[in-house]
């Protein structure tokens, strides 16, 4: 049993993308597929697809690369909240990530959006994770 699947998503997501693969598959839950959509609307990945093959389903993730050097476009995914540190922030601190180069992904009321976004709304919420 998997006690933090946020962090096995993410940690997914950053090994396949070190180790140069095309396309990773993670188990698929609400909260993955909606940061999927939302990893999707930013332009961090290529694309994406959900697969309900068995009990609980899949995520089929295209990873996107610089055509030129090769380099992933997803250089860094920091988990923010923990299961043992829960991380909240208000509407008026949610922070800018690398002065605005990357996303935060937050938990809000109204569901998953960027920080950018509950921002305008005036909406706050729990951190999850960072991507730049």
């Amino acid at each position: 049993m998997n006690t933090d699947p946020i962090a096995d998503y993410l940690t997914r997501i950053r090994n396949a993308n070190s180790a140069g693969h095309k396309v990773v598959v993670i188990p698929s839950s609400n909260v993955k597929k909606e940061m999927t959509k939302i990893l999707f609307d930013q332009g961090y990945i290529l694309s994406y697809k959900f697969e309900e093959d068995s009990v609980q389903g899949t995520i089929k993730i295209a990873l996107k690369y610089d055509s030129f050097t090769k380099d992933p476009v997803i250089k860094k995914l920091d988990r923010i909240s923990k299961p043992g540190l829960r991380k909240y922030s208000r509407s008026e601190n949610l922070p800018r990530v690398l002065n605005g180069l990357g996303i935060a992904i937050v938990s809000t009321s109204k569901g998953l959006m960027t920080g950018k976004k509950a921002k305008q709304s005036n909406i706050g919420g729990e951190i999850l994770c960072y991507v730049h």
